[in-house]
């Protein structure tokens, strides 16, 4: 990637200086909705089948679902009970490399998603990136570094350990910049879905479904996060920010962090009704098909009848 002279973002919360310890395993981002310390309450708003409705019509009808969802219907799910105790690091921008990386990336995703709400009529507000080192505390309960990076919609956070893109690159055979850089996109996507309702609604719809429904909930959820990682990456690439072979460098993470390629690496067969993320085949896909399209109707994952 062409980052030379790219500005960095100031939403990055430094917290490596405090308690750490050993990098974990990576099993496909994690995103702590449904499942929070405490358990989450109940929120209003919009239906999941007429959220479902809406992105429907957006795609029939080619209007950006951003124009259709009301944000005042919407919002972070709450946090009830013990979620761990807060924590706050310098904010600012890092002086190391790893930090400085993963800043001007955060930057791109906030002048690209800026620019996109901007032409619906709304406004993106970024979230915080949180650096650690091995476990720290979120507003979703304690985070660790063997969950691999994640996105907290309580406080719209992104959570990594920078000792994860070692073990994506010697472990998991998916070396390269622009592989580290579709990790933080695809977290910064959950955060799009969080702004315009869409975590919420899919939150609501798993307390009630059974291990099957909340699968396949899952699985779109993070499918449609790969997607809009792709429609980042397009706005990238038109900034000419990419090198040849660095799309190659993302669809081969996606590859690699597939549920079945992980299953079948530490277990040496598949079990399908336990996927959380989609298949390689899938993320590959769907980050493609963001990448080509270039354009947020164009991952509607839950109005889609195959995925």
């Amino acid at each position: 990637m062409r980052l030379e002279g790219r500005r960095e973002s100031d939403n990055v919360e430094d917290r490596r200086d405090e308690s750490g310890g050993p990098g974990g395993n990576f099993g496909g981002s994690r995103i702590p909705i449904g499942f929070p310390a405490g358990g989450a309450a109940r929120g209003g708003g919009i239906g999941i089948v007429g959220l479902l409705v809406i992105l429907g019509i957006s795609w029939l009808l080619g209007i950006n679902p951003l124009t259709l969802l009301d944000n005042s219907q919407t919002g972070s799910p709450v946090v009830t009970g013990d979620s761990g105790a807060a924590t706050q690091g310098k904010v600012g921008q890092p002086s190391d490399a790893g930090g400085k990386f993963v800043a001007q990336i955060l930057a791109d995703t906030e002048d690209t998603w800026t620019r996109i709400f901007k032409q619906a009529g709304r406004t993106y507000r970024p979230p915080t990136l949180v650096l650690f080192t091995g476990s720290t505390s979120s507003a979703c309960g304690f985070a660790q570094s063997a969950a691999g990076p994640f996105y907290c919609p309580n406080d719209q956070k992104l959570y990594i350990d920078l000792a994860f893109y070692d073990e994506l690159r010697t472990k998991f055979g998916a070396p390269g910049d622009f592989a580290q850089a579709y990790v933080v996109a695809h977290e910064v996507g959950h955060h799009v879905q969080n702004l315009l309702g869409i975590i919420p609604k899919v939150d609501q719809m798993r307390r009630n479904a059974s291990r099957e429904q909340d699968s396949a909930l899952s699985v779109r959820l993070e499918l449609q996060a790969d997607c809009l990682a792709g429609v980042w990456g397009r706005e990238a690439d038109k900034e000419g920010i990419l090198d040849p072979g660095d799309v190659k460098e993302a669809l081969n993470a996606a590859a690699q962090i597939g549920d079945d390629t992980l299953q079948k690496r530490a277990q040496g067969y598949v079990v399908p009704e336990s996927f959380t993320h989609g298949t390689s085949d899938q993320r590959m896909r769907w980050f493609k098909r963001g990448f080509d399209q270039g354009k947020i109707d164009a991952c509607d994952t839950f109005g889609a009848s195959e995925i």
